[in-house]
């Protein structure tokens, strides 16, 4: 067994970006990390190679995914297929997801 501190937490970006990513484990079949755009930032994250979900622990936004939109907040938990276009927009607040890959995230690159 393996407690996990921080995860879901807002984490501001430390670079003069408006997003920060912390992962927090991996093991061969999984990875598990935060994602965290601050408020009116912009998301430009390019397809992954693996399946994702995320769980959004903070903030509203608006998940684009597959052609579909999606207001996200507090509680949605939200299934991204391998190698489909999405990204977050209209961030209206501080937004962090734990964001599950599987398989871990890089692997099938």
């Amino acid at each position: 067994m393996r407690v996990i501190s921080g995860a879901g937490e807002f984490t501001g970006p430390e670079d003069g970006s408006t997003t920060h990513w912390a992962e927090h484990l991996r093991a061969a079949d999984l990875s598990v990390g935060t994602y965290c755009i601050a408020a009116g930032g912009t998301d430009e994250q390019e397809p992954h190679s693996e399946d994702e979900i995320y769980v959004v622990t903070a903030g509203r936004a608006t998940l684009e995914s597959g052609g579909e939109r999606a207001v996200v907040g507090p509680g949605s938990v939200v299934y991204v297929p391998a190698g489909e276009r999405h990204h977050f927009s209209g961030i209206s607040e501080d937004l962090a997801a734990i964001v599950i890959f599987a398989p871990a995230e890089y692997s099938r690159s």
